[in-house]
């Protein structure tokens, strides 16, 4: 694995969790706008955009998540870990789909166990 993954998941997380807060956006159309728009951006520079856009798609997942419950450093957290399970337990698994989310899940819900035990949560910062 290289810094690619956390990169790609990181940038994923990020842009979907501040654009699914503005008016016209949701979470679900921020990951699926930004999803395209990044494949779109891989394919024009010769990158690898079928893996690419896989791992920054399993990072939208992660931005989807519930402002009110993760902060910035919570949400780096969970994509970071994604990236760990993406790289290690998307080939031991059959396909993309099932993978992809069952890592974006497990990766959250390891964050929010971390929370719940007594981890520091992100503050909410004033606009």
């Amino acid at each position: 694995m290289t810094i690619t993954y956390p990169v790609l998941a990181l940038a994923g997380a990020f842009f979907t969790f501040y654009l699914a807060k503005h008016n016209r956006f949701d979470a679900i159309r921020a990951s699926a706008a930004l999803s395209i728009i990044a494949y779109l951006i891989f394919a024009q520079l010769s990158l690898n955009a079928e893996l690419y856009s896989i791992v920054f798609f399993g990072g939208t997942f992660i931005g989807m998540s519930a402002p009110h419950r993760f902060g910035v450093y919570t949400l780096a957290s969970s994509a970071i870990i994604f990236s760990l399970f993406f790289a290690y337990l998307v080939p031991i698994l059959d396909g993309f789909g099932g993978a992809l989310g069952i890592s974006a899940f497990l990766s959250v819900c390891i964050c929010h166990l971390f929370i719940l035990l007594g981890a520091p949560r992100s503050k909410k910062t004033k606009i």
